[in-house]
This record gives structure tokens, C-alpha cells and sequence, in this order.
């Protein structure tokens, strides 16, 4: 899966959506790939379906064509098509962002009824994602052949310093609350490092141990005291100089993983060196490894105070599609087809959500860049901890809005009071159906 993004802490989940599987090269009004004479049309907002069509068209005798279009223009190319149907594709994927959208829509077709019947197979698939697949009624309308767990990759050697070992389990089991990160941030800062390059960092870990998500059944906006008392987490890091105010993805931040930056303390500018990174699977193969020369192998990945994933591609078939029956057998083979999915996990690094491949090739994995850690098994294990009811099809703005109060609090322009208060103005002008607690 390639992903690069552009986020910060105001932006959390806006643009790290974009971060969830996208490095797309197609252009803005979108690329296309193969013949004019072709059996099968799929759309995508990044190129990684490039190598699994050539082999479906060896395999199966057929030309597909492949529509790329960057992730910033994807929904809004693709969704007047959909609706009309005039030129649309047999197979799309979707992304976390608009997933919920897109499902509710009927945009892709029901694989619980017949002939497809996968929910025969449900327990086959880790359950959060199976389960953000299904729509309101319960009927699944996508798959998706990746799970997307977070972890905290940080530096070996630092662990050894600063807190006396490098074991995953056992570092974990020191960051296994906010209290308990803040501890270690203090004895990094002891020792002239910075636990993490910005407040954003954290965001993942916001809603504590009890998810919830933003909008209710009831469809009232749920501001929890975990959420609130992330404000206060993001401002201390600030104010106690625990990171090195890199924002993600910027130049500072990229090149915090590699090798010491220079950073302003009280006026003056130090020279300190980045602990960890709050990354998730992708993380791995395309953050740190493209950016890291001089440390590779002297890291690790562990759990932290909660259990999350970012990102993510879901497929499906086009309902109103007259080519079903190939559109479906693409999306098996990207999803069920074992020799495939063996194939895929070993060449691409990713964390597979189709449980009967990653069983039986998880023990077998090792990371020459992680120190030789098993990363595979690490992350699955986490991807079962997940809660797949937290995601509405409202997070992403609200996530925007909520990242904007954070920062204008930690920036000291605004009081917590008054940020927040501006936060539920802002829900309550953009969403006037969502039931604000204004006063």
C-alpha cells in the first residue's frame, strides 16, 4: 500500500485520510490505463492495483482498465458518475473518509445476498474491517484485503539508554497510558531527546481506552472528557519541550528520523534527537524506510495507550454495473484468493485482514529494519483490539474542526473554553441535523 500525505495536528484526520493509501501519479483529471476495448473498468485514488490487474488479466484472459484520480479529486469525479452511471466502473475503492458515505449510497453492490453470500465467510476477515464494509441495514457492500493498526515505532539505542532495555513488550508496557507516556517523556527530555516530533503525535491515543464515536445513535455530538483532556495533553507536551514542534510531514519531521535537528528552547536553538513516531502499518514501508539511512535496524515498533488504526482501501462492485460476475472475481482475488494474498503480503509488507493467509505466514515474518522484529504478528494482534462502531461519516470534518480548537488552545490564542466553544459552532454550521450542545 503507498501512502504519503501531507497532515498536522490541525488537519488530524482531513489529510491524514489522504495519507491512508495514497501516493497516487495519476492526474487531476484522472489517468487511464489498458485498451478501449475492455472487459472490466475500475477506478482508484492510488496505484497499488496496478500489479494485481496485470496478473487478474493473465490469469483470466481479459483487458481492465484502470482510472487513477488523486485522492484530493476522487470523490468529487467519481460520485456524479456513480449517480449517473454514464461512464462509471465496474469495480472503485473507497477510503475510510467517505466509506460510510459511499456505503450508505448504494453505490456498491450487496455481496451478503446471493451469489456472492460472503457473510459466509465472516469470520475469516479481522472484524473491524469486515465490519466498516457494511451499511446500516448490516449488509456487507465492500471488502478490503488490509488491516491498518497503529503502533509507536521508536529507536533502540535510546530505549537502551534512557530507560535501560529495547524490548517492544516491555517498553510498551511503560507507555501504556498517557500518565505513564508523559514519564517517559520526562526522562527522554532528562537525557537531551524529544519523546515525539510534534503534539499531533498523540492524536490517536485522544479518546482514551473507551472509543466513542463523534455522533451517537441519537445523533448528538459527544465531546468526551477523554477528548477534552487531550487539549490539556497536547498543551503540556508543548509547554514541558517533549517534542521537537516538527509538524508531520514536514522537512523537520522527515528528517527527525534519521539524524539529530536543531530545535529553539528558551530562545536559543539545541540540537536533539526524535524517540518515536506514532505511525501505523504503512508507516513502516512508506515513512521510515524511504527516509532512514543511518538508523536502519536499530528500531522497533510497541503498543501505546490504545489500540487504533489509520487508512485503509476498501473495494467493491458497482451496483449498477453490467459486468458483475468479472467485477466480483477481481474483488475476490484481492480479498479471498490465498496463493494471491501470500503473494501480496510477502512483496508489499502489508498487514493482511483475510485471516486464513495471515495465520499461516505470520510467524514467518522478520524486519531486518526493525531489529528483526516480527511487525506482522505485533500488528494483528493489535487489529483485533479495535472498534470498528467508533467511525461515522462525519469524522473527517469534525476531526478538522477539533484539530483547529486543539491547536489555537495550544498556541495560546484562545482559552479551552472558548476554543471548544467555537468547535461546536462550527459542527453545528456545517451538520444542522447533528444535535449540538451549544449552550
Amino acid at each position: 500500500m503507498k501512502k504519503f500525505i501531507s497532515l498536522t495536528i490541525i488537519m488530524m484526520l482531513l489529510m491524514g485520510i489522504l495519507a491512508a493509501c495514497s501516493s497516487s501519479k495519476g492526474t487531476a483529471g484522472g489517468r487511464k490505463e489498458g485498451n478501449k476495448d475492455v472487459d472490466l473498468r475500475i477506478w482508484s485514488f492510488t496505484d497499488e492495483l496496478k500489479k494485481p490487474i496485470k496478473k487478474f488479466e493473465e490469469k483470466n484472459g481479459v483487458k481492465v482498465e484502470l482510472t487513477i484520480v488523486p485522492i484530493a479529486d476522487y470523490p468529487t469525479k467519481l460520485k456524479p458518475v456513480l449517480e449517473s452511471g454514464v461512464g462509471a466502473p465496474d469495480v472503485f475503492t473507497g477510503e475510510i473518509a467517505f466509506l460510510k458515505q459511499w456505503i450508505d449510497a448504494g453505490y456498491w453492490e450487496n455481496l451478503s445476498k446471493k451469489p456472492y453470500s460472503v457473510e459466509k465467510i465472516s469470520d475469516k476477515y479481522v472484524p473491524y474491517v469486515f465490519d466498516l464494509g457494511k451499511d446500516k441495514e448490516g449488509n456487507v457492500r465492500a471488502l478490503s484485503w488490509q488491516t491498518t493498526p497503529g503502533g509507536i515505532y521508536y529507536k533502540r539505542s535510546i530505549a537502551k539508554e534512557v530507560l535501560g532495555t529495547d524490548d517492544p513488550s516491555k517498553v510498551g508496557s511503560m507507555l501504556s497510558s498517557m500518565d505513564n507516556v508523559f514519564k517517559v517523556a520526562e526522562k527522554m527530555k532528562e537525557k537531551g531527546y524529544r519523546m515525539f516530533p510534534d503534539e499531533g503525535a498523540t492524536r490517536w491515543f485522544a479518546q482514551g481506552t473507551n472509543p466513542k464515536p463523534w455522533v451517537n445513535k441519537d445523533n448528538e455530538l459527544k465531546l468526551t472528557s477523554e477528548r477534552i483532556k487531550f487539549m490539556d495533553y497536547a498543551k503540556e507536551l508543548r509547554k514541558n519541550n517533549y517534542t521537537a514542534l516538527a509538524p508531520e510531514w514536514s522537512p523537520s519531521w522527515l528528517e527527525a528520523m534519521d539524524k539529530p535537528i536543531k530545535v529553539k528552547e528558551n530562545g536559543k536553538q539545541v540540537e536533539t534527537e526524535v524517540f518515536s513516531y506514532v505511525l501505523p502499518t504503512w508507516g513502516l514501508h512508506s515513512v521510515l524506510k524511504p527516509n532512514v539511512k543511518e538508523s536502519s535496524g536499530d528500531w522497533a515498533v510497541t503498543s501505546g495507550p490504545s489500540p487504533y488504526f489509520w487508512g485503509g482501501t476498501w473495494l467493491g462492485v458497482y451496483s449498477k454495473s453490467e459486468n458483475k460476475e468479472l467485477a466480483y472475481k477481481f474483488v475476490k482475488m484481492m480479498t479471498q484468493d490465498d496463493e494471491f494474498l501470500t503473494d501480496w503480503a510477502k512483496e508489499t509488507g502489508d498487514v493482511l485482514s483475510y485471516l486464513p493467509v495471515t495465520n499461516s505466514i505470520k510467524d514467518d515474518f522478520s524486519d531486518k529494519f526493525l531489529g528483526g522484529q516480527n511487525n506482522y504478528e505485533f500488528f494483528l494482534k493489535q487489529s483485533k483490539k479495535i472498534e470498528s462502531g467508533i467511525v461515522t461519516k462525519y469524522d473527517q470534518q469534525i476531526d478538522t474542526f477539533y484539530g483547529n480548537a486543539i491547536k489555537d488552545y495550544v498556541d495560546g490564542k484562545k482559552s479551552k473554553k472558548v476554543a471548544i466553544k467555537e468547535f461546536y459552532e462550527k459542527v453545528q454550521n456545517a451538520y444542522p441535523e447533528i444535535k449540538v450542545p451549544l449552550n
